[in-house]
């Protein structure tokens, strides 16, 4: 099965119809990729090998019989362990949830499966996917396909994975703080944070198991090897919950263009925030440059800063989690804010990141409701935006995947970038805007650096038109990048 371990879901699909390989036998390859890669990379943790034969076996028998399927049927697929999976365990990293057996799939995964896929196992992810690497108390560390000694990224690291070592075809991310768009960047694979709400989260984790309300900022969506196959998967996941399906229904525009000469293309690659690693800038600008005789793209002056971004965002994030932090910890992020906000008005600078976190730890909703009002303006601000651009090309991180560092935490760690040393918070940087804005952002490798380390770009569009982002990714891929196998010995 190995000239079909890099098929795309879509190729998997037609191959199936065609009658060019059965379900069983995708479903057996995809297996012994897994049993062959795992004891190096450590990608799938949980796994139900017998329930997922009996399933394929089960889909052969429907397509002799002629019957009626679904466009995902007899499609193995992995899925990220953040979502409950009907009696395959699902731990979210947690210790205490290592014996979480749930009675019921998250809609979202309901919805591939009602689509005719065949869960494999589930991908590794960190402690209740709250980091940028994927490791834990219950299965260890995951390894970069393109490189053991460095990170998948997270919290979507596994599925990343998953998807680049040829173990799966198709993944499922969730993304609050860039967990599907860096890990797909760090791996080399397509990650679309779709428009916020158009996915249902219920059967997430975090919050925990039983959770009914939406988080504020997260996203569900579709991680993969091919934009078109992003696009499949995110029509078949998006839509209403139940309490709202009776009255409401979606429908995204169409892509605004279905070439480049017709698009309008914008970038902004430069912030001080952020300064870019010279691989990566390199690959983004290579990019630009390979779009130039083929649509009108123009660097903007953005009217705001990733620092501006990051007020709204850095306390509407926290404010998210605070109630799992201890107690001492909240008084003292409360009590200290009002002196923070006092050395700034003196004119001490103060990370915006650092500071939204901790008033984000005692938000009261007055001020919620403050950020929230900001954080429309700023969605309004991106509407003028999209008036005159289709879409905006950003960075998705500024650096290539970085080594494994598993010591301290996400405000104590440090990266090295083109020997600088950096805040590790420096991940949140390029992916805030999204997030804070709603707004759908795909995840696009365009190349390979000269360490052998992937690079993606993040194509962002105005509110709903995720269609948008994920077609101009289609037709980026045909003049630069585009999924690339890393250098993995053949299973």
């Amino acid at each position: 099965m190995s000239d079909s371990q890099y098929w795309s879901a879509t190729e998997c699909v037609s191959a199936l119809r065609r009658g060019e390989v059965s379900a069983v036998e995708l479903v057996d390859g995809a297996i012994a990729r897994i049993e062959g890669l795992n004891p190096r990379f450590n990608i799938v943790v949980a796994t139900d090998f017998e329930l997922a034969r009996s399933k394929a076996l089960a889909a052969d028998g429907l397509l002799a019989a002629g019957e009626s399927v679904g466009p995902l049927h007899g499609l193995p697929i992995t899925i990220k362990d953040s979502f409950e999976t009907a009696d395959l365990v699902t731990t979210c990293g947690a210790p205490k949830l290592r014996d979480h057996v749930p009675d019921t799939n998250a809609v979202a995964v309901d919805r591939l499966t009602e689509a005719g896929a065949i869960v494999l196992g589930k991908t590794n992810t960190p402690l209740f996917a709250s980091d940028w690497q994927s490791y834990n108390a219950v299965y260890g560390l995951t390894r970069n396909p393109w490189d053991p000694e460095r990170t998948v990224g997270g919290s979507s690291g596994g599925a990343a994975a998953a998807l680049a070592a040829g173990v799966a075809p198709l993944e499922m991310g969730s993304d609050v703080a860039g967990s599907i768009r860096i890990p797909a960047h760090f791996c080399g694979v397509y990650g679309h944070k779709p428009s916020h709400g158009i996915i249902p989260l219920r059967g997430h984790i975090p919050g925990p198991p039983g959770a009914l309300a939406a988080p504020d900022l997260m996203v569900a969506g579709p991680m993969a090897r091919s934009p078109q196959d992003l696009s499949l998967a995110l029509q078949l996941m998006a839509g209403a919950d139940t309490l709202n399906s009776t009255g409401w229904s979606l429908k995204l525009p169409p892509p605004r263009g279905r070439d480049l000469k017709n698009l309008r293309v914008a970038f902004w690659f430069d912030d001080p925030r952020s300064p870019l690693e010279g691989a990566v800038r390199s690959e983004l600008e290579a990019t630009v440059e390979a779009l130039r005789s083929k649509t009108n793209v123009v660097e903007i002056d953005i009217p705001f800063t990733l620092d501006e971004v990051l007020e709204i965002y850095a306390p509407l994030l926290m404010s998210m989690f605070s109630d799992r932090l201890p107690g001492l910890v909240r008084y003292l992020a409360t009590t200290a804010s009002p002196a923070l906000k006092l050395s700034e008005r003196l004119g001490h600078y103060f990370d915006p990141m650092r500071t939204g976190t901790l008033a984000g730890t005692g938000l009261s909703h007055k001020a919620w409701l403050d950020l929230d009002e900001r954080r429309t303006k700023l969605r309004w601000t991106c509407r003028r935006i999209f008036s005159e651009f289709d879409v905006l090309l950003t960075p998705v991180v500024a650096f290539t995947a970085p080594h494994h560092n598993t010591k301290g935490n996400l405000f104590t760690r440090s990266l090295q970038v083109d020997g600088e040393r950096r805040r590790y918070s420096d991940h949140f940087s390029w992916i805030a805007l999204a997030t804070t804005a709603f707004l759908p952002a795909t995840s696009a490798p365009v190349g390979v650096t000269s360490e052998g380390l992937p690079v993606n770009v993040q194509v962002i569009g105005d509110y709903l038109d995720d269609l948008t982002t994920i077609q101009f990714a289609e037709l980026l891929a045909e003049v630069r990048g585009g999924f690339q196998p890393p250098p993995l010995p053949p299973s």
